[in-house]
Protein backbone atom coordinates (compact mmCIF):
# COMPACT_ATOMS: atom_id res chain seq x y z
CA UNK A 1 0.00 0.00 0.00
CA UNK A 2 2.66 2.25 0.38
CA UNK A 3 3.88 2.76 -3.11
CA UNK A 4 0.10 3.39 -4.41
CA UNK A 5 0.15 6.86 -5.61
CA UNK A 6 -2.82 8.79 -5.19
CA UNK A 7 -3.54 11.98 -7.41
CA UNK A 8 -3.87 15.16 -4.90
CA UNK A 9 -6.61 17.60 -6.41
CA UNK A 10 -7.64 21.44 -5.30
CA UNK A 11 -10.84 22.07 -4.28
CA UNK A 12 -12.76 21.53 -7.82
CA UNK A 13 -11.15 18.55 -8.43
CA UNK A 14 -8.20 20.00 -10.55
CA UNK A 15 -5.08 17.81 -9.96
CA UNK A 16 -2.44 19.20 -8.75
CA UNK A 17 -0.11 16.30 -8.05
CA UNK A 18 0.63 12.55 -6.97
CA UNK A 19 1.28 11.08 -3.83
CA UNK A 20 1.51 8.08 -1.85
CA UNK A 21 -1.67 6.42 -0.62
CA UNK A 22 -0.22 6.30 3.12
CA UNK A 23 1.12 9.59 3.04
CA UNK A 24 -2.30 11.16 2.10
CA UNK A 25 -3.79 9.74 4.86
CA UNK A 26 -1.22 11.03 7.51
CA UNK A 27 -1.05 14.33 6.21
CA UNK A 28 -4.74 15.05 5.48
CA UNK A 29 -3.90 16.02 2.10
CA UNK A 30 -7.08 16.78 -0.64
CA UNK A 31 -6.97 13.81 -3.02
CA UNK A 32 -9.62 12.22 -5.37
CA UNK A 33 -11.67 8.83 -4.69
CA UNK A 34 -14.76 6.78 -5.85
CA UNK A 35 -17.55 5.74 -4.63
CA UNK A 36 -19.75 3.04 -5.85
CA UNK A 37 -23.55 2.63 -4.88
CA UNK A 38 -24.72 -0.95 -6.43
CA UNK A 39 -28.70 -1.14 -6.19
CA UNK A 40 -30.57 -4.36 -6.69
CA UNK A 41 -33.73 -4.15 -9.30
CA UNK A 42 -35.72 -4.51 -6.20
CA UNK A 43 -34.17 -0.92 -4.80
CA UNK A 44 -32.12 -2.92 -2.50
CA UNK A 45 -28.68 -1.42 -1.49
CA UNK A 46 -25.42 -3.68 -1.70
CA UNK A 47 -23.63 -3.12 1.37
CA UNK A 48 -20.40 -4.18 2.27
CA UNK A 49 -18.95 -5.22 5.69
CA UNK A 50 -14.74 -3.94 5.32
CA UNK A 51 -12.14 -6.81 5.97
CA UNK A 52 -10.79 -6.46 9.46
CA UNK A 53 -7.44 -6.09 8.00
CA UNK A 54 -7.91 -3.06 6.32
CA UNK A 55 -5.65 0.14 7.09
CA UNK A 56 -8.76 2.12 8.82
CA UNK A 57 -12.28 1.47 9.22
CA UNK A 58 -12.27 -2.20 9.37
CA UNK A 59 -15.79 -4.40 10.11
CA UNK A 60 -17.25 -1.40 9.50
CA UNK A 61 -19.98 -1.41 6.65
CA UNK A 62 -20.31 1.15 4.30
CA UNK A 63 -21.42 1.53 0.32
CA UNK A 64 -20.68 -1.28 -2.52
CA UNK A 65 -17.26 0.07 -2.81
CA UNK A 66 -14.51 2.68 -2.96
CA UNK A 67 -11.28 3.54 -3.63
CA UNK A 68 -8.57 6.01 -5.50
CA UNK A 69 -8.11 6.42 -9.12
CA UNK A 70 -4.42 5.88 -9.91
CA UNK A 71 -2.52 8.29 -11.79
CA UNK A 72 -4.08 9.07 -15.34
CA UNK A 73 -7.23 6.71 -14.66
CA UNK A 74 -10.11 8.54 -14.72
CA UNK A 75 -13.08 8.10 -11.96
CA UNK A 76 -15.15 6.03 -14.27
CA UNK A 77 -12.07 3.85 -14.81
CA UNK A 78 -11.34 3.51 -11.14
CA UNK A 79 -14.66 2.79 -10.22
CA UNK A 80 -15.32 0.24 -12.68
CA UNK A 81 -11.65 -1.42 -11.50
CA UNK A 82 -12.73 -1.46 -8.01
CA UNK A 83 -16.00 -2.88 -7.93
CA UNK A 84 -14.81 -5.67 -9.71
CA UNK A 85 -11.20 -5.89 -7.77
CA UNK A 86 -13.28 -5.55 -4.22
CA UNK A 87 -16.95 -7.39 -5.11
CA UNK A 88 -16.08 -9.64 -8.68
CA UNK A 89 -18.65 -7.15 -10.15
CA UNK A 90 -18.95 -5.79 -13.96
CA UNK A 91 -21.82 -3.70 -14.44
CA UNK A 92 -22.60 -0.29 -16.53
CA UNK A 93 -22.08 2.19 -14.09
CA UNK A 94 -23.53 6.11 -14.12
CA UNK A 95 -22.06 9.52 -12.54
CA UNK A 96 -23.97 10.61 -9.31
CA UNK A 97 -22.91 13.10 -7.91
CA UNK A 98 -19.16 14.43 -6.40
CA UNK A 99 -18.68 15.51 -2.63
CA UNK A 100 -15.66 17.07 -0.94
CA UNK A 101 -15.33 15.80 2.89
CA UNK A 102 -12.71 15.81 5.70
CA UNK A 103 -12.80 12.92 8.71
CA UNK A 104 -10.90 11.94 11.03
CA UNK A 105 -10.06 8.34 10.65
CA UNK A 106 -8.11 7.64 14.19
CA UNK A 107 -4.32 6.23 14.64
CA UNK A 108 -3.30 9.63 12.88
CA UNK A 109 -5.36 8.78 9.84
CA UNK A 110 -7.70 11.31 8.06
CA UNK A 111 -9.41 10.58 4.99
CA UNK A 112 -10.20 14.28 2.89
CA UNK A 113 -11.33 12.97 -0.49
CA UNK A 114 -12.77 14.55 -3.43
CA UNK A 115 -15.60 11.45 -3.64
CA UNK A 116 -16.87 11.05 -7.19
CA UNK A 117 -19.85 8.92 -6.15
CA UNK A 118 -21.45 6.31 -9.34
CA UNK A 119 -24.29 4.12 -8.93
CA UNK A 120 -25.25 0.80 -10.96
CA UNK A 121 -27.60 -2.32 -10.94
CA UNK A 122 -26.86 -5.65 -10.55
CA UNK A 123 -29.45 -8.47 -8.83
CA UNK A 124 -27.00 -11.27 -8.59
CA UNK A 125 -24.69 -12.34 -4.99
CA UNK A 126 -21.37 -10.67 -5.43
CA UNK A 127 -17.61 -12.54 -5.49
CA UNK A 128 -15.94 -10.53 -3.09
CA UNK A 129 -12.34 -10.65 -2.48
CA UNK A 130 -11.99 -11.91 1.38
CA UNK A 131 -8.98 -9.54 1.52
CA UNK A 132 -11.27 -6.39 1.50
CA UNK A 133 -14.65 -7.75 2.32
CA UNK A 134 -15.60 -9.56 5.47
CA UNK A 135 -19.49 -9.64 4.84
CA UNK A 136 -22.10 -8.14 1.95
CA UNK A 137 -25.97 -7.43 1.74
CA UNK A 138 -28.54 -6.18 0.30
CA UNK A 139 -30.24 -3.58 2.22
CA UNK A 140 -33.85 -1.63 1.83
CA UNK A 141 -33.89 1.68 2.40
CA UNK A 142 -35.88 1.91 5.47
CA UNK A 143 -33.90 -0.99 7.49
CA UNK A 144 -30.42 0.94 6.53
CA UNK A 145 -31.80 4.53 7.19
CA UNK A 146 -33.21 2.74 10.76
CA UNK A 147 -29.56 1.06 11.65
CA UNK A 148 -27.87 4.58 10.50
CA UNK A 149 -29.72 6.23 13.35
CA UNK A 150 -29.62 3.25 15.66
CA UNK A 151 -25.81 3.13 15.65
CA UNK A 152 -24.29 4.78 13.08
CA UNK A 153 -21.23 3.59 14.82
CA UNK A 154 -20.86 0.57 12.54
CA UNK A 155 -20.97 2.43 9.50
CA UNK A 156 -17.60 4.02 7.93
CA UNK A 157 -17.79 8.26 7.91
CA UNK A 158 -18.24 8.91 4.20
CA UNK A 159 -20.92 6.46 3.63
CA UNK A 160 -22.46 7.82 6.94
CA UNK A 161 -21.91 11.82 5.12
CA UNK A 162 -23.34 10.09 1.87
CA UNK A 163 -26.98 8.69 3.31
CA UNK A 164 -27.09 11.96 5.29
CA UNK A 165 -27.03 14.49 2.80
CA UNK A 166 -28.11 12.20 -0.54
CA UNK A 167 -29.33 9.13 0.56
CA UNK A 168 -32.61 9.18 -0.92
CA UNK A 169 -31.66 10.78 -3.88
CA UNK A 170 -29.23 7.82 -4.48
CA UNK A 171 -32.12 5.16 -3.19
CA UNK A 172 -34.40 7.38 -5.65
CA UNK A 173 -32.43 7.16 -8.58
CA UNK A 174 -32.92 3.19 -8.75
CA UNK A 175 -36.90 4.44 -7.94
CA UNK A 176 -37.60 6.82 -11.20
CA UNK A 177 -36.28 4.41 -13.44
CA UNK A 178 -33.05 6.40 -14.07
CA UNK A 179 -30.81 2.76 -14.51
CA UNK A 180 -27.28 1.96 -15.83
Amino acid sequence: MTTEQVVLVDDQDREIGVAGKMEVHVTGALHRAVSVFIFSSHNKLLLQQRAAVKYHSGLLWTNTCCGHPLPGESPIEAAERRLYEEMGIRCLLIPAYTFLYKADMGNGLTEHEFDHVFVGLYDAAPDPDPAEVAAWRYVPQSDLMASLQQEPEQYTAWFRICMADRGSELFGTMQHGIRP
